[in-house]
């Protein structure tokens, strides 16, 4: 452990208060001429030794200063071991280490504080456990231990009730790291609570240590005096002197806070808090003060009128401050619910005759000014003042000497100040009331307060949109008010229009209902719809019901349905319906069905499962081929999913039956019969590893089907099996023979087509093939030998020609579907300017046509300059492609003309002084004008020659309305003024704020821009205020207020620093010039035991740079050189 000594202002006055006399002056004047040598540090201290080699093997080697200095780096992350005896541990079962509650508490420790824990038991049955985290995480772990696995104990302390706050520290924080240091827990009585006992409660040494704190601060607070002292109020004015400089001066002289009431607050009471010393200093002073005003002060009595009296207290007391300041008389105002107008005056008698003048100077000045008022119903009291303040502020400008005053509900203006001005104020208000008068009006509804929030709708949109369309304004009254009154005032047709609007929405809100449909969470997605495309069918079929789905996080079966009460019940019937067939045709029924059967039921390609799906109008899944599960899920309506049950297990019954079958046959009735196949047929049944065979297996009960190996010309083909099945064998063999004989023997079945493209050289049909240029034609199976090429140029090459073999209905349906492949070319007239749209960015616009349409799309190239574009494919696909290629003309038709609306460029002037204002903080206003007028707007460049023009880019309607606003925003800062005023640079930061936050609340909630002063400016206390008028004033105002109430802290704060470094020898230390600079001197040093000289800091010789050259001319003081 490391103790650190900290110098506090107590510690400091003990120090003083032990020195001679002779050194508190010494002290106070600063180092003197000659210092004296034993202060020097010695030249071993200030260069300590390196060491010359390394210490051999064994040797310790000791602490220097160059070691001892250097602080090891420390690992944020810390271990601490705590122990718990076996008579303090609360879970003493030993059966259970490691489990049970202790352990639950052990993790829930860990999981709260994010420290890691490990427990382990001595031999006394204590507990151990090692913490290891960051510092915070390990004491907060160590709190909840002691809580939470060691049983408590508790203790009282008793400490004086004003001590208590300082326990508490700031916010709770010494409290809570008092806690945390001593691992338990304190509890503070109430302010209320006359109590002074101080509860704790923890482990014994906890409540040891934490009894030993407490103690401590409050043994701290008692060496600090707290007095109050009763003074009459008339007297205060003396002791705080004009603006307060006086009980400043008080302050710091003394060291003491004092604190006296302000002039508002009836108080006699002064209370002075600091050291006794210091408190005892305060009193003695003020009582000096005190006595001597009371003795030698008198007072006289003047009449002012009452309405006058206001002139005599100035803008924030200022005059009576001026008055005080200039005569050292104090000026006392009965308060203003009094009805007396007797002021006195109080001060030294010489003195009374100049206050005296100055307050008759004033009520002169005052009698000039009066007050008079004008009829004007209290609902057109914003209209007088206009937009902004506008109309008022050129009146106000006009005569800045008359106050105008409006009250809220009363139904006059109140106009003071100079007689002549406040007539001609009045005729120009009265001329203005009349006027509006006349052509403006009111009129009151009554709506229940419940939709309210509805009339003005999100974001005041449905209110926004009612006062913009008919000029009008509208008063809903908040919530607190609980009125039903809703106020309508404008233009007299607008009004009504207004009136009728909003008793229409009224009604119509009346009539709204709201309903919650019970709907199953696991339809809400099919209901809603890919991209909420089925929702939107709803919606689009009820569009005045609001249909609210709940967050699918909620887990919540709630839809909401909103709106008039006939269309949400008729919403309500439409979506049950659509639920009752989700949950209709959501029916699912599991069929066992035997692994080897699933190729069966699923069919060849798939035909099958495909025809019992459509005829049933289910949805049928089979499992994956590498799955263990013999169960195939059908989903639909119920009486479907029935039906293709049914025919799922009666094609598993059918083949069950014939496996069964053909098992029994074969054990009781296999024959062997044989067929004769003449051998050119045999190849054809033997292909692909015997695939044929293997299907005519498959189907007939595995009959085995042999053929005679090739080469032995033998036509005699063995089957072995069922005797039914063995028969079904054989005809089935003879229907493929008759397939194949009828294939080759046939002349009629050869059939030759033309194919006018040649990229296409494979089909999918029975029987095709695509011969090479030089392969003779085949006829009747024989070839004719070659074939001369045909000179006329008529004749189609031999590798256009595909020939077809086999039955005569497959050979022409395969003509049929042959030409039907056979490509066609259409051209399509695009203006040539829309070619590169259509291509598209790296040719993706054409792809996903021809992806679309399954055609080829052709572009002329650029230097054609060609309207045509070609499109190949299928006939059938060429109709489609074209309408589609047509309606892409038309879209980029109808883009180029919005794109020639949206080029529409309007260039405005403002003067560039306002380019940051309209710009806005991070560009906030200006982001806000282009999203919602949906234009883009240009500020010019640094180098550009016009720097006032700004350029609005978009449609015509919405760059007129981007204008307009950005007027209106010029039109408001052309209105505001710029004010400057003096705050003490001492309190800029604390207004300024961490961060600016401070000065940016004050910005935004008086709606004006604050700038203080650069570093280095000529008048460091110099604060502009820019913004309108009456929110300057405002800003103003509360700015004065803000420094005055941290002025007293840093006024308080500079005391105690000038106390506990006095300023004095600061002060004296920058009057005096410096003499000329010993440098750094040390005692011991290895030049001062001979004659030599201090070595010369100089000298590059003696203080060489790096990788210069030395010349060795002479011994150094600092030894010999070792190099």
């Amino acid at each position: 452990m490391s103790s650190v000594a900290v110098l506090t202002q107590e510690s400091f006055n003990e120090h003083r208060s032990g020195l001679q006399p002779e050194q508190v002056k010494a002290a106070a004047a600063g180092p003197s001429g000659a210092e004296d040598e034993d202060s020097l540090p010695t030249y071993k201290d200030a260069f300590p030794p390196l060491p010359e080699k390394p210490l051999p093997e064994g040797v310790q080697e000791t602490g220097n200063a160059w070691t001892s200095k250097i602080k090891p780096l420390k690992s944020s992350l810390i271990t601490q071991v705590f122990h718990v005896p076996l008579e303090e541990r609360k879970y003493k079962d030993i059966n259970q280490f490691g489990e049970g509650d202790q352990a639950k508490v052990c993790l829930d420790i860990m999981h709260k504080t994010g420290a890691h824990l490990e427990l382990s038991m001595a031999k006394d049955q204590g507990l151990s456990i090692m913490v290891s985290g960051k510092h915070d995480a390990v004491m907060k772990a160590r709190k909840e231990i002691v809580s939470r696995l060691q049983t408590q104990a508790s203790a009282t302390v008793a400490i004086p009730k004003e001590h208590h706050r300082f326990v508490i520290g700031k916010s709770g924080e010494k409290l809570q790291e008092l806690e945390l240091k001593t691992a338990t827990k304190i509890q503070i009585p109430r302010p209320e609570d006359p109590s002074n006992l101080i509860k704790i409660s923890g482990t014994k040494e906890g409540l040891e240590k934490a009894k030993h704190e407490i103690l401590l601060i409050s043994a701290e607070q008692d060496k600090r005096a707290v007095e109050r002292m009763n003074i009459e109020k008339v007297y205060h004015p003396f002791i705080t002197g004009a603006y307060n400089k006086l009980v400043g001066e008080l302050m710091q002289e003394t060291g003491a806070r004092i604190n006296v009431p302000p002039p508002s607050v009836n108080k006699t009471e002064i209370v002075i808090t600091g050291e006794k010393e210091q408190v005892a200093l305060a009193i003695a002073k003020i009582k000096k003060i005190y006595e001597e005003k009371k003795k030698n002060a008198t007072t006289i009595a003047v009449e002012v009128k009452k309405s006058q009296h206001k002139y005599v207290i100035g803008p924030k007391g200022n005059t009576l401050q001026e008055i005080l300041d200039r005569t050292g008389v104090s000026v006392e105002i009965p308060p203003l619910d009094s009805s007396s107008e007797t002021v006195i005056l109080r001060g030294e008698p010489d003195r009374l005759g100049q206050a005296l003048t100055e307050v008759y100077a004033i009520n002169f000045t005052a009698n000039s000014y009066t007050v008079s008022s004008v009829s004007a119903p209290s609902w057109l009291h914003r209209f007088i003042i206009g937009k902004k303040g506008q109309n008022l502020a050129k009146i106000t400008q006009q005569m800045p000497k008359v106050h105008i005053e409006f009250t809220e509900g009363e139904d006059k203006i109140t106009l003071e100040g100079p007689t002549k001005d406040v007539q001609i104020v009045h005729g120009q208000i009265e001329v203005i009331v009349t006027d509006l008068i006349s052509r403006m009006d009111y009129t009151e509804i009554s709506v229940d307060p419940k939709f309210h929030r509805h009339l003005i709708g999100k974001g005041g949109a449905n209110i926004n949109r009612i006062k913009e369309l008919h000029k009008v304004s509208v008063r809903i009254p908040p919530d607190n008010e609980k009125s039903n009154l809703i106020r309508i005032e404008g233009d007299p047709q607008g009004v009504q229009e207004a009136k009728k609007e909003l008793l229409e929405l009224a009604s119509r809100m009346e009539n709204e209902r709201t309903k919650d449909m019970i709907i199953e969470q696991r339809f809400h997605r099919a209901i809603i719809g890919q991209k909420g495309e089925k929702i939107k069918e709803v919606r689009d079929k009820f569009p005045e019901v609001i249909i609210n789905f709940p967050d699918p996080t909620q887990k919540s079966d709630i839809v909401q349905l909103r709106g008039p009460r006939n269309e949400v019940e008729k919403c309500t019937k439409f979506m049950q319906k659509i639920v009752a067939e989700m949950v209709e045709n959501s029916f699912s029924v599991s069929v066992p069905i035997f692994k080897q059967f699933h190729k069966n039921i699923i069919g060849k390609g798939g035909a099958n499962i495909k025809k019992i799906r459509e005829e049933t109008n289910t949805k049928i899944d089979l499992p994956a081929e590498n799955s263990n599960s013999e169960m195939i899920v059908i989903t639909g309506k119920k009486a479907n999913c029935e039906a293709a049950k049914n025919r799922i297990l009666a094609i598993q019954k059918e083949l069950v039956r014939v496996y069964l079958f053909c098992i029994s046959v074969r054990d009781d009735n296999v024959v062997e019969d044989f067929m004769i196949v003449d051998p050119k047929h045999h190849r054809f049944f033997v292909l692909r590893r015997g695939q044929v065979l293997r299907e005519i297996a498959d189907e007939y009960g595995g009959v085995m089907v042999s053929f005679p190996r090739t080469g032995t010309q033998s036509d005699k083909v063995t089957l072995k099996g069922a005797k039914d099945c063995v028969e079904a064998a054989k005809k089935r063999i003879l229907e493929l023979i008759e397939d194949l004989v009828s294939r080759c023997n046939s002349l009629q079945c050869i059939n030759a087509i033309l194919i006018s493209d040649s990229s296409i050289n494979s089909a999918t049909f029975l029987f095709y093939s695509a011969p090479s240029a030089d392969a003779p034609v085949q006829e009747n199976g024989e070839a004719n030998g070659e074939v001369k090429e045909p000179a006329d140029p008529l004749v189609p090459k031999k590798c256009d020609v595909i020939v077809l073999s086999g039955r005569k209905e497959r050979c022409e349906a395969a003509v049929e579907a042959l030409k039907a492949l056979v490509p066609v070319t259409i051209a399509v007239e695009v203006p040539f300017e829309l070619h590169r749209y259509i291509i598209g960015q790296k040719g993706s616009g054409i792809r996903k046509m021809m992806d679309e349409f399954e055609v080829n799309i052709q572009v002329p190239a650029h230097e054609l300059q060609s309207d045509i574009i070609s499109i190949s494919g299928l006939a059938s696909h060429l109709d489609r492609a074209k309408e589609g290629l047509l309606e892409r003309v038309k879209e980029l038709q109808a883009e180029q003309e919005d794109r020639a609306l949206r080029s529409f460029k309007l260039i405005i002037t403002v003067d560039p002084k306002y380019h940051p204002k309209i710009i806005g903080r991070k560009g906030a206003i200006i982001t806000q004008i282009r999203n919602q007028h949906e234009v883009n707007i240009q500020f010019p460049e640094k180098n550009d020659e016009n720097q006032d023009q700004i350029t609005i880019t978009g449609y015509e309607q919405n760059a007129l309305a981007a204008r307009d606003a950005i007027q209106t925003i010029v039109g408001d800062l052309e209105e505001m003024i710029s004010e400057d005023i003096t705050l003490d640079s001492r309190v800029h930061a604390r207004i300024i704020g961490a961060r600016g936050k401070g000065i940016r609340k004050i910005m935004d909630e008086f709606k004006v821009d604050v700038r203080f002063p650069p570093s280095g400016a000529a008048d460091p206390n110099l604060v502009t205020v820019t913004g309108r008028p009456e929110q300057v004033d405002e800003a103003i105002d509360h700015l004065l207020n803000l420094e005055e109430e941290y002025l007293s802290d840093v006024v308080e704060n500079e005391a105690k620093m000038a106390y506990m470094k006095p300023s004095g020898s600061t002060a004296s230390s920058m009057e005096e010039p410096r003499g000329p600079s010993k440098g750094f001197v040390v005692r011991e040093a290895p030049w001062a035991s001979g004659n030599e000289k201090a070595p010369d800091m100089s000298s590059s010789e003696e203080f060489p740079s790096f990788g210069a050259p030395v010349t060795n001319a002479r011994s150094s003081p600092w030894g010999p050189k070792r190099f």
